[in-house]
This record gives C-alpha cells, structure tokens and sequence, in this order.
C-alpha cells in the first residue's frame, strides 16, 4: 500500500510572503511563492512533504506575463512550489544558495 502524501498549501498576500522570505531567507522582499520541506511521517503514516505559501497579490501582477487567469497563475505557483518540495530546483541553486541568495544557517 502507498502511504499517504501530504502537502499544506496557503495562499496569502505581499506582506505575509515577504515576512516569511526575510525570516527563513533573510530577503526583505516579497516573492511569488515559498516552499519549506517538512518529510515527517505523521502518527497515522502520513508523509508531511511541506508547506507551500502562493502569493496571491504577486500571481494577480505576473499573470498577464504569462497569459494566465489568477485561478491558472495560482495553480502555476503551487506546481512550482511542489516540485521544489519533491527536490526540483533552478539550475543554479545548492545547499548554499538559492537563486543566487545565501541560505541562512
């Protein structure tokens, strides 16, 4: 039997996201979508993958750029943010850096 998979997604807006981004980034800027891995198994054997947070605001400003609807931008986010949970990343980022951006310790 496949265990169960779990992912938390919240969509909020600029200032949440930015607060977020300058506490587990230390960037003071707002961003389009944040993931934090989690890979626990919970009491039941759910596996917890993580927690992605969309930025509505931004996916509302970046959706014309992309001929999306905010529904579609929205859901472009949360797949983005899930293949960084499932180990995806941009091709210049490590376990130092991401975006080009030092991770805090």
């Amino acid at each position: 039997m496949i265990p169960n998979k779990y992912i938390s997604i919240t969509i909020a807006g600029d200032k949440e996201l930015q607060d977020l981004n300058k506490k587990h980034l230390d960037r003071d800027y707002t961003t389009d979508v944040l993931s934090f891995p989690v890979n626990e198994v919970l009491e039941d054997g759910t596996e917890y993958i993580g927690d992605i947070v969309v930025n509505k605001d931004q996916a509302v400003r970046q959706m014309a750029e992309y001929d999306n609807d905010v529904e579609h931008e929205i859901a472009e986010l949360v797949s983005h943010g899930v293949l960084h949970l499932l180990g995806v990343h941009h091709p210049h980022d490590d376990e130092e850096e991401t975006h080009g951006v030092k991770r805090k310790k």
